[in-house]
């Protein structure tokens, strides 16, 4: 196991030092990566991948292997939402074939329409119904998991899939936020919980920051599921907003962000508004000027199927 850079505060709580899958399967089965509704999949293409996703897929793009013959690359991408980085995957690998899979059928028609217009792509886009997803056994030189939910059970069921698809040998890229991520939002969360005495919003707050892995924490999970030759990169980025209602109202934050935090929070639907209507005025009061910005911590995961 390698890491190219470490964050502090690098424990997670994983029972027994491994993930109860079983346990956890149900729960999280059909949660896993949130549907976009019809009118969503072209905001999602035309504000979410270029404003956050790049971040992921560049990092991806720096730290996957090409294979030994040109042409011979075969990729499965779970969560492949709108098919990025789809078209940049030719660029690393080559001319390639590609089965995607997400439970967004709105989607999946954007990122077919992408792929038929993309030379050297052979993509073809199945709709994603709950584990096993619908790919075939050791067939893929490469697995793609970009941006997954929060919780370690999620993770694993991804990174399990993703080994029964991938041949001997063959890659797995896992990119999501590590732990780090989102810290000013955090902090507003605690500072809420303080003012109005709510200690639950305070343990959900530090709960959900667990959630998040570390460089050391993710490449253990990896190599605890059979992946050898394993190795997390990281970097740090900003996502600039301009007001509270700015970031609240942001397609990332919208489509992709406040599913994955509320879920990762568990509180219910009152706390949750009253907590966030506190985040947005919060901002307005502290960046009363603009110039908020969101710390997130990009890692990518690499590692081969033993």
């Amino acid at each position: 196991m390698s890491s190219r850079g470490r964050i502090p505060n690098h424990d997670v709580a994983i029972s027994g030092g491994l993930v109860d899958v079983a346990a956890a399967r149900e729960r999280v089965e059909h949660s896993v990566v949130t549907p976009l509704a019809p009118g969503d999949a072209a905001i999602f293409e035309t504000f979410v991948n270029p404003r956050y996703l790049r971040h992921f897929g560049e990092l991806v793009l720096d730290m996957i292997s090409p294979p030994q013959n040109p042409g011979d690359a075969i990729v499965a991408h779970f969560g492949c939402r709108t098919g990025f980085p789809d078209r940049l995957l030719v660029e690393a690998l080559g001319p390639l074939r590609l089965v995607g899979t997400d439970p967004s059928l709105a989607a999946l028609e954007l990122a077919r329409a992408k792929a038929a217009a993309t030379p050297d792509l052979s993509a073809d886009y199945r709709l994603f119904e709950g584990f096993p997803s619908p790919m075939p056994d050791q067939s893929f030189t490469h697995a793609l998991v970009l941006q997954p939910p929060g919780r370690a059970a999620s993770r694993v069921l991804f990174v399990e899939d993703a080994a029964r698809v991938l041949v001997p040998g063959g890659q797995l890229l896992l990119a999501l936020p590590l732990r780090g991520s989102f810290g000013e939002l955090a902090d507003l969360l605690r500072e809420h919980a303080t003012k109005f005495d709510q200690k639950k919003i305070t343990d959900a707050v530090e709960n959900a920051v667990a959630l998040r892995p570390t460089p050391e924490s993710l490449a253990e999970e990896l190599e605890a599921l059979g992946f050898v030759d394993v190795d997390v990169d990281f970097r740090a980025v900003t996502m600039p907003f301009q007001s509270g209602r700015d970031f609240l109202e942001d397609p990332t934050t919208r489509l992709l962000l406040l599913p994955e935090w509320q879920m990762n929070l568990g509180l219910d639907d009152d706390s949750i508004r009253s907590a966030f209507h506190y985040v947005r005025d919060a901002i307005d009061r502290y960046w009363a000027e603009g110039g908020f910005e969101l710390s997130v911590v990009v890692g990518c995961a690499r590692g081969h199927r033993g």
